[in-house]
């Protein structure tokens, strides 16, 4: 048993503030009888968020900050006869317009339908078609691009832009250039789209663009496909630190308890905690007797581990 768990950390001082207030006594179980192995991340800058460097080590694949496959794994699992073509993921998105910024709502909370996604979805068809583009559709949050010039282009993860200024995330570069370019005509052709209209009208948030990522050809899963629990995701990303303590508390109870009852029995167990800027896999603590009695008495504090994700 593998556990993968996103956004187990922030750096805000809210969220940090939050972390110390809270009680994980099955996350402390699971410390006592684990081990740091691997740590993965540089800073909150990097394209590719800790969580999706875990989860693509725990896969075997190769690649930078921002250039692994995470589109053609997804478009495959769709059901996408991906060939060995480069794809990218299309996230039909909004974009708020602020004063000084354009912030990227959490396409969540569009609560896209299949049928408004199909037809927004063949709306813009015909301009990514024109410039050599093929175009799949997988799931209402789920368009799919495929290009040759989506071989390595580094793109930042959605999870790394939602609510944040665009600007630093966008795309640099001559193949950039065209997919700017694309994003002005697509974000025009949606603003006076009738479905548009009618999402306002409802009090709905317009679908007004799209976000690039996880582009490459797919690569082959070689290692073990951790289990992901992403609860603590979205009250992190909405900074509602009162409902990210009851997610991880939630989390605490539910999964962290049998994994902490696999460790006691001896069964081998791995955890992987990601937070904004570093991921720490750990296992099962090897040793001798005493070395292990000792983990368990002396073992680090469950916020100082968070805290320094």
């Amino acid at each position: 048993m593998h556990l993968l768990v996103p956004f187990a950390s922030a750096l805000s001082e809210a969220g940090r503030h939050t972390l110390r207030d809270l009680s994980l006594p099955h996350l402390d179980r699971a410390l006592a009888r684990l081990a740091p192995t691997a740590r993965l991340g540089t800073d909150e800058y990097s394209l590719t968020p800790p969580h999706e460097a875990a989860l693509a080590a725990a896969r075997g694949w190769q690649g930078g900050a921002g250039t692994l496959p995470f589109a053609a794994h997804a478009a495959q699992a769709d059901g996408i006869e991906v060939l060995d073509l480069a794809w990218g993921l299309l996230t039909p998105v909004h974009w708020h317009l602020g004063r000084d910024q354009v912030t990227l709502a959490d396409p969540d909370a569009l609560a896209l339908d299949e049928a408004s996604s199909r037809a927004l979805f063949d709306a813009v068809r015909d301009l990514f078609e024109s410039e050599g583009f093929a175009l799949a559709w997988g799931a209402p949050q789920r368009w799919y691009a495929a290009h040759e010039s989506l071989v390595d282009l580094p793109c930042a993860s959605l999870d790394r832009v939602v609510g944040r200024n665009v600007d630093r995330w966008l795309p640099e570069g001559r193949p950039a250039r065209l997919l700017r370019r694309l994003q002005n005509e697509v974000q025009m052709l949606l603003y006076s789209h009738p479905l548009n209209d009618a999402r306002e009208a409802q009090g709905a948030l317009p679908v007004n663009s799209f976000w690039l990522s996880g582009c490459g050809r797919r690569q082959h899963v070689e290692g073990e496909e951790p289990q992901i629990d992403a609860r603590l995701r979205a009250p992190l990303l909405s900074e509602d630190w009162v409902a990210w303590a009851e997610a991880w508390r939630a989390l605490d109870a539910q999964a962290l308890a049998p994994l902490a009852d696999a460790l006691e029995r001896g069964e081998p167990t791995s955890l992987t905690l990601c937070g904004e800027r570093f991921a720490q896999r750990f296992d099962l603590a090897e040793g001798s007797l005493w070395s292990r009695l000792g983990r368990r008495f002396k073992h680090p504090d469950p916020a100082a581990v968070l805290e320094a994700l």
